[in-house]
Parts: C-alpha cells; sequence; structure tokens
C-alpha cells in the first residue's frame, strides 16, 4: 500500500488515493459445500469463489432449491475481466496443476455450473465494464430462444493485484480524493471498486407457475460498439445513443413513461457529459422526466460487475417504490443544459410511482473497449406482484 501511494510523488503518476468499494471477505470460502478439494481451492481465484457463493444465494432468494438443480437445463453466463492472482504464470514453480481452472475468467461460469449441475450454456463474457450487462442479453436471448429453460447471469470483480490502480493512475482517471462524483462539476475521475452480483432469469410463466420471486420483467436489453475512428477508450457518445433508442423500440416501452435511469456515470469529466447528452437525445426528447443516478457515487466503479450492481440497484427501488439519491449531485456539471435535457439528478430520496401498476426503469454500461450495453426493465409495484403476468 505504501508503494502505491507514493507513485503520486512521482512525474507522470496521478495522485492515488487509498479509498475503494472493496469486498472484505473475497477470500472466505468452504470447499468442502461445494465439492472441491483443498488443493483446488487454493489454486481457486476470489472472483470464483464469490461467484460461486453468490450464484447459491441468488437461487434461494429466487425460490429455486439449490441443492436441487443438478441436471437442470439452465445455463450460467458471468461477466469477468482478467484480474492477477498468485503467482506470476511464467514461473516454472507456481503451477499445481489446478491453475487452468482456478484462474477467474477460464472458470467462473463453468465452477458454478458445474458446482449446481447445471447442463446448459456456460459462459464467461468480457467487454471490460460492460460484462455483466452484455452477460445479461446473452443469457436473455438464451432462455427466449429456448437454449436453457433458466439461466444465471452476473458478473464479479475482485482486483487480485493493483495493477488497476497503477494503469489509472498513469492515465491521471482516479478520483485524486477517494470518491465517484458521478455526473458533478466537481468530478475529477473514478474510484475502484469490487462487487459480484447475479441474478435468475426465466420466463414469467415459468416463475409464475413455480412460485418463483419476479423482481422484473427484461423489456429489452441490448449491446453495440463504438467502432473505429477515435482512440478505443474515448466515449462515443452518438453510439450509446443509437444504442439507446434501439433498446427503447424493442422494448415498446413510451420513453415518457420510463422514471429511473441507473447510469453508468464513472465521475469523468468527459464520460459523464457525453452519456447525458445522450440520455438527452432520446429518453428527454421522448418525453421522460427520469431521476439518474449512479451506484459508483456509493461504492466505486466496480468494472466487469458495474452494471449488474446498477441493474440490483435497479429494482431494488422499483420493490421498495423509492428512488435513491445519488451522491455528490448537490452540483451538476455545468457541461450540459440540464433544463434542455427533461431528465434530473437524483438529489434526494423520491418516491417513485408506478404507471398502471408498473415502474419501468433503464440501466447503462459503458466498457473501455467500446462495447456499450443498455436495458429496460419493468418492475411491478407491490399490490400487483400476485398477480399473472405476461412473457417478457
Amino acid at each position: 500500500m505504501d508503494e502505491l501511494l507514493s507513485l503520486s510523488n512521482l512525474d507522470g503518476w496521478g495522485r492515488i488515493s487509498d479509498a475503494g468499494g472493496f469486498i472484505t471477505d473475497a477470500s472466505a470460502f468452504d470447499p468442502t459445500f461445494y465439492g472441491i478439494t483443498q488443493r483446488e481451492a487454493v489454486a481457486m481465484d476470489p472472483q470464483q469463489r464469490v461467484a460461486m457463493r453468490v450464484a447459491w444465494k441468488a437461487l434461494e432468494n429466487t425460490g429455486l432449491n439449490p441443492g436441487a438443480v443438478d441436471g437442470s437445463e439452465a445455463g450460467c453466463f458471468i461477466g469477468i475481466s482478467p484480474n492477477e492472482y498468485g503467482p506470476p504464470v511464467g514461473e516454472v514453480n507456481a503451477h499445481s496443476g489446478m491453475r487452468v481452472v482456478g484462474r477467474g475468467q477460464l472458470g467462473a461460469a463453468g465452477r458454478i455450473s458445474h458446482g449446481l449441475g447445471l447442463i446448459g450454456p456456460s459462459v464467461c463474457v468480457d467487454s471490460a465494464c460492460a460484462s455483466s450487462l452484455a452477460a445479461l442479453h446473452i443469457a436473455a436471448s438464451a432462455v427466449r430462444a429456448d437454449e436453457c429453460e433458466w439461466a444465471i447471469a452476473g458478473g464479479v470483480c475482485v482486483m487480485g493485484s493493483p495493477g488497476g490502480f497503477y494503469e489509472f493512475s498513469r492515465m491521471h482517471a482516479l478520483d485524486p480524493d477517494g470518491h465517484c462524483r458521478s455526473y458533478s462539476d466537481e468530478a475529477n475521475g473514478t474510484l475502484w471498486g469490487e462487487a459480484v452480483g447475479m441474478v435468475v432469469l426465466e420466463r414469467e410463466s415459468r416463475a409464475r407457475a413455480l412460485g418463483h420471486r419476479v423482481y422484473g420483467r427484461i423489456m429489452a436489453v441490448r449491446t453495440n460498439h463504438n467502432g473505429g475512428g477515435k482512440p478505443i477508450l474515448v466515449p462515443r457518445g452518438r453510439a450509446q445513443a443509437k444504442l439507446v433508442a434501439a433498446t427503447i423500440a424493442a422494448s415498446g416501452v413510451d420513453p415518457a413513461d420510463v422514471g429511473m435511469l441507473e447510469g453508468h456515470g464513472t465521475g469523468t469529466r468527459a464520460g459523464d457529459p457525453l452519456e447525458i447528452l445522450a440520455l438527452q437525445s432520446t429518453y428527454g426528447a421522448g418525453g421522460s422526466n427520469a431521476l439518474l443516478g449512479s451506484a459508483k457515487s456509493n461504492a466505486g466503479h466496480a468494472q466487469s460487475a458495474a452494471g449488474m450492481v446498477g441493474l440490483i440497484k435497479l429494482l431494488l427501488s422499483g420493490q421498495y417504490g423509492h428512488i435513491p439519491p445519488s451522491l455528490f449531485a448537490d452540483n451538476p456539471t455545468t457541461k450540459i443544459d440540464w433544463s434542455m435535457t427533461g431528465i434530473r439528478l437524483a438529489t434526494k430520496l423520491h418516491p417513485w410511482e408506478p404507471k398502471d401498476g408498473i415502474r419501468y426503469g433503464a440501466v447503462s454500461s459503458f466498457g473501455a473497449g467500446g462495447a456499450n450495453a443498455h436495458a429496460i426493465i419493468a418492475m411491478p409495484a407491490m399490490d400487483t406482484q400476485g398477480e399473472d403476468g405476461d412473457d417478457f
């Protein structure tokens, strides 16, 4: 830690704070519970460990018995990016014969499918910060196409080394004070975080028939890419707007009915205004007065898991009928004219009134490699939870 913080004093390095939204028990794991040997567990990337733990909890939360799904035609789609863990792979003595499946990206989805006995598609997805929403897109498509009866979709990020801090400090892209001031005029860089989140997808008719808990309905989820031209790390407002417009069209939802926008909001001076303008040209132009916020202001940027964090925040907001405030929103960026956007920053806890018994919200996630993802979700108000619904 001292070495990391001391880089701030060197030429060419941005200031690094000791703050972040980190998982405190990422290494905690009971291998025997999952039928994994101790030797195997030692070589397992903590990303695999927390992914297995939370996948189990997601099934329980849905109303499924994780111990009784062996042989299910179920898929597993996990957004995950490479993170260092263990000795360098180039060292001959670092290999035990277990690292090939112990490294996070190679085995997270496979570990979950194997541990639960699922026999449907099992895929890890890496599109940087858009990974978990991209995984949601693939999972929803698989369920709709009857490739699997149901699916686990999620994202995980555990930083096994300070490499992400080194790289982004070189780019002066980290906030020097240890905050992520999403959409603020004081935004000065992002803040790293860790997270894991999982949801269970199935046809709504099946969920209702089996008595499973229904948090929301995927109206549409889409992905695209920025294309060429500018440097790969530069966000493209035009590509984002095109994606959002396509998702709205596919969803059949009136933009004016969308009440909450969970944005990407990494707290960068260039990226946040571009994102707001893309939302202005789509939701704002369609008559929406949605409240905009970002969970990154609360817990940092969870990278490959960021989209899933945003989705879960959206689902819980719909469940409880309130939109939480986005931190640092009391001084909105002056790089855009808010009076022209239609949308507003969520500066306090707002009640969220449903439209004909449904709350509509959307979530965005944009990857450093140019991938973009956007989803529109419908959430039944609490008093309609017991009613039958149409398939999504």
